[in-house]
């Protein structure tokens, strides 16, 4: 199994990225950095938009972040559904990657705040799927 495995719906089986399955599977959340011009990326991509290089590797994200911004989607693509509401963030760790993602559905509305502690942890769905998800820290 590869790619198809992340989230709750995916859309593609196959990607240049699907190592970052694996590192979920291990209990890891992973960006990438150029190897080129040290540009980080978190959804990992391996082709770097700034200088163009195609030379990466994978760097772990940990510890604790800040939450910048987040919102609560009240309505949601196809597949998701179910899902709603839930609330979407971005936080900034303190390497300075940005992560992008759900957040935990424990929190109340009242707890999430742009400044909170947040960390990354993988999750565990039905049918062997796996994503990640920001919690307070």
């Amino acid at each position: 199994m590869g790619f198809e495995q992340f989230g709750i719906i995916s859309f593609t089986g196959v990607t240049k990225t699907e190592q970052f399955v694996e590192f979920l599977k291990n209990n890891e959340i992973c960006g990438t950095v150029c190897k080129g011009c040290g540009a980080r990326f978190f959804p990992p991509r391996t082709d770097c938009n700034i200088c163009l290089s195609d030379d990466v590797d994978w760097f772990p994200i940990s510890g604790e972040g800040n939450l910048i911004t987040y919102t609560k989607a009240m309505f949601a693509p196809a597949g998701f559904e179910k899902d709603v509401p839930y609330v979407l963030g971005v936080a900034e760790f303190s390497d300075g990657i940005k992560v992008f993602g759900r957040l935990d559905k424990s929190l109340s509305d009242d707890a999430v705040k742009p400044g909170m502690k947040v960390k990354i942890r993988v999750i565990n769905l039905e049918n062997d799927r796996l994503t990640y998800e920001l919690t307070a820290a």
